[in-house]
């Protein structure tokens, strides 16, 4: 594009400066008027992001019929929506709008009081969210707008945004919470219950008469998760010698046969008649430490915010369950062994340890310029201070501490600045402001001689890079009696540059890159006076690629390029969204419908499958054309048909494609991965007395495809599966201060994929005191 970041950037703000004071002369409107919000959920706290499409805010009514392990759980019945979380304490929990498929991170934008923690270094689930910075018991409100309906927010809401507000406090305050959960699992040869428990406190305090407050938590968790990875003998087409061990325990995986007679089977997948499982990986053993402390001030005025958080989070996985067994009754878990006549190999249940550190500092201010002018400056940073993991070569130099890999990140994280203007005069509002963030990140990969420290390492990989991106943006909104309109149109400058990738036989460095978009965007809603709402939403969005997805590569295992894992010529993602909304309050019950259509032009996406040895790898390319579009029916009733008993349901129909790809043809008019066509969140809350209440969830995800293709389809590892599950919980209240819950996740015990185990039945019961 001809418009550079300096010409368009200054364009939109001086446009912006110069329309605020002509709206300060536009008196004739009704001063009484407010924004007109279509918010699913509660309603008695404003929405803290701009709502444009369907929005929805979840608060404490909400909050308590969740049985919340984690943060990301408080939104497991949101309306078409999900958290990929395989186990509670899982860092690679992504979140999933309409047809956003389950490793697209990158089209997420989640904040913390309006601090970025979206982790867009990369786009898989390796680059969840930062939930861990904040405990469940200090959120105050969840906030979730589905699409990039806003101007004020950067391509990567192309899925949706999300924002947890933490609680201020609102007088000297105090609380404590106790968890305690268990799940019985039971999966192949796999038979255990992996426990685990929480304990979350803080202290709030208000100056009486003057204008601080100070908030402080923390919380200590610790868990096991049920074992995520399965693995599978190699066939060695040979038969076996005299000198390797005859044994049995191996396992053919009665789904997997299921999948090969429908045609439906994943090449080279464990489980299969020709890789039988012989293991499960060790289950994840997950300890996190969190805390945080807020300051904010208030002097009817001005108003800041600075927020600190910590997190620390140690993943061991350190006892793989090995099902061989040789002559003797011993575990084999390592080397070639004779099965049924024919030599395999056994390999991959190795041990790992990962430890990091990370924190998340931001400070906002917000303060008055003029009547009905308001100035906001917004800025924060999120730093992996340490991120070191450290793997075994094999089973046996796991237990013996021999020799092994170490994957050291740091200098990453990334650093994030808003300013903007607002104004407001009776009921028109003008908005303006200029955005930035940068990102980058730097990966060294070490052989050495004992895989449990960094002692004697030897450099084996290194990979790096850094992107950074300017904006400049303008909102404006109308209202013409019943009519609203808005108006915005937002401008992007992205450059990546400092890439490359070294071996011990390659070094490659990568030229800066540098792109451009200007993405508008449009809502109408209209008050038809009787309870009745519509509104019609269209915008576009350029979603630019991460630094994982150009530089963050790898290398064969002899230290030469391996060109697939990744690509510095990414094309950004650039969709059109419309969304069209229908909404009608009965009193006791409110509907809501909903279209939504999103197309996408260079669909960035990770080619994910098993190689030769049945490990996972995966690839980043362009797909030329994919399109969603879908309807969303919402139904929220009140104290109906008995006093107490509140619903909310909902339930979406989504067809999500492949138009295009010129490079893998074969998918075209395919339904695109891992987007179910059916998904119903339920929640069910039913006050028995003023001390007892009781609640029941529903969670339904009807089976997508597993592959691009739509010809890998199953329900075991590997694959993409149904999702049904029952949840239950209850709140006694004891006193003004004290409660106890107890609940059940998973009531019927379903056994759901997502390529990874999701949870079986799991137990909990928890207990909270507040001052």
């Amino acid at each position: 594009m001809a418009c550079s970041f300096t010409r368009c950037g200054a364009s939109l703000l001086a446009l912006t400066c110069a329309l605020l004071p002509a709206l300060a002369y536009a008196d004739e409107a009704d001063p009484d008027a407010s924004p007109s919000i279509i918010v699913v959920g509660q309603k008695d706290a404003p929405i803290e992001i701009e709502p444009r499409g369907l929005s929805v805010s979840l608060g404490d009514e909400q909050f308590k019929a969740v049985n919340a392990f984690n943060t990301e759980d408080l939104m497991k019945y949101a309306p078409d929506f999900f958290v990929r979380k395989r186990y509670s304490g899982d860092s690679n929990g992504v979140p999933g709008f309409r047809g956003t498929h389950s490793t697209q991170s990158a089209r997420t934008l989640v904040m913390v009081d309006g601090f970025v923690v979206s982790n867009f270094l990369g786009n898989s689930f390796s680059f969840a969210p930062k939930w861990g910075v904040v405990g469940p018991g200090e959120v105050r409100q969840f906030d979730i707008v589905y699409g990039p309906y806003s101007s004020r927010y950067a391509g990567n809401s192309m899925g949706g945004i999300v924002n947890i507000s933490t609680r201020d406090p609102e007088e000297t305050e105090a609380f404590v919470t106790v968890q305690g959960f268990v799940q019985p699992y039971r999966q192949f040869a796999t038979r255990d219950d992996y426990a685990g428990y929480s304990g979350e406190a803080g202290f709030g305090w208000r100056q009486k008469d003057g204008p601080f407050s100070v908030r402080v938590t923390a919380r200590h968790f610790r868990n096991d998760g049920q074992p995520m990875t399965f693995l599978g003998l190699v066939d060695l087409r040979r038969a076996p010698s005299a000198s390797e061990s005859v044994v049995t325990g191996a396992l053919v995986d009665p789904q997997q046969l299921r999948a090969a007679a429908a045609g439906t089977q994943i090449p080279n997948s464990p489980g299969t008649a020709e890789s039988p499982i012989f293991a499960a990986q060790s289950p994840a053993a997950i300890t996190q430490d969190q805390a945080k402390i807020k300051v904010g001030y208030d002097d009817g005025a001005i108003k800041g915010q600075f927020l600190f958080a910590y997190w620390h989070n140690l993943d061991s996985q350190t006892a793989p369950d090995c099902y061989l067994r040789n002559a003797a009754g011993g575990i084999v878990c390592d080397g070639v062994v004779s099965l049924g006549g024919k030599a395999d190999r056994a390999s991959g249940a190795v041990y790992s340890r990962t430890i990091r550190d990370e924190y998340l500092a931001g400070l906002k201010l917000a303060a008055p310029v003029s009547d009905g002018l308001t100035a906001r400056l917004n800025l924060s940073t999120y730093q992996i201070a340490k991120s070191d993991g450290y793997t075994s070569s094999s089973y046996t130099t796991g237990q013996t501490g021999g020799a092994g890999t170490l994957a050291r990140q740091g200098p990453t994280g990334w650093l994030t600045a808003d300013a903007m203007l607002e104004g407001k005069w009776r009921a028109f509002e003008l908005s303006g402001g200029l955005t930035a963030n940068r990102y980058w990140t730097d990966l060294v990969r070490s052989n050495v001689p004992h895989w449990r420290d960094d002692a004697g390492g030897v450099f084996s990989t290194r990979t790096f890079g850094r992107t950074r991106q300017l904006s400049a943006w303008t909102e404006a909104r109308l209202p013409l009696d019943a009519l609203t309109l808005t108006l915005g149109v937002r401008y992007d400058n992205w450059r990546a540059f400092g890439g490359g990738l070294i071996g011990t036989v390659t070094d490659r460095r990568y030229p800066a890159r540098k792109d451009d978009a200007v993405s508008p965007a449009f809502s109408a809603e209209y008050r038809f006076g009787d309870g009745t709402v519509a509104q019609v939403s269209l915008a576009t969005a350029t979603r630019f690629p991460t630094v994982g997805e150009l530089f963050q590569g790898s290398l064969n295992g002899d230290g030469t390029f391996n060109a697939q894992s990744f690509d510095p010529g990414l094309k950004p993602e650039r969709s059109h969204d419309a969304n069209v909304l229908l909404v009608h309050d009965f009193g006791t019950l409110k509907l809501t419908g909903s279209l939504f259509y999103q197309r996408v032009k260079d669909t960035v996406f990770s080619f994910t499958g098993f190689n030769q040895n049945g490990v996972t790898t995966s690839s980043f390319k362009n797909i030329d054309r994919t399109r969603q579009i879908g309807a969303e029916l919402i139904a929220e009733v009140r104290d109906w048909p008995v006093d107490g008993l509140n619903i909310d349901a909902n339930a979406a129909l989504i067809d999500s494609k492949t138009i295009r790809n010129r490079a893998a043809p074969a998918a075209e008019g395919v339904q695109f991965p891992r987007i179910p066509r059916w998904r119903i969140n339920a929640n069910l809350r039913y006050a028995i007395t003023p001390a007892l209440d009781a609640s029941l969830g529903l969670r339904y995800a009807s089976r997508p495809n597993t592959d691009l293709f739509g010809k890998q389809r199953g329900d075991t590892f590997g694959y993409t599966s149904e999702l049904f599950a029952l949840d239950a919980r209850a709140n006694w209240k004891w006193n003004e201060h004290f409660r106890v819950s107890a609940g059940v996740d998973n009531i019927t015990n379903d056994r759901a994929w997502v390529f990874h185990p999701y949870p079986q039945r799991t137990f909990l019961i928890e207990a909270g005191w507040t001052l």
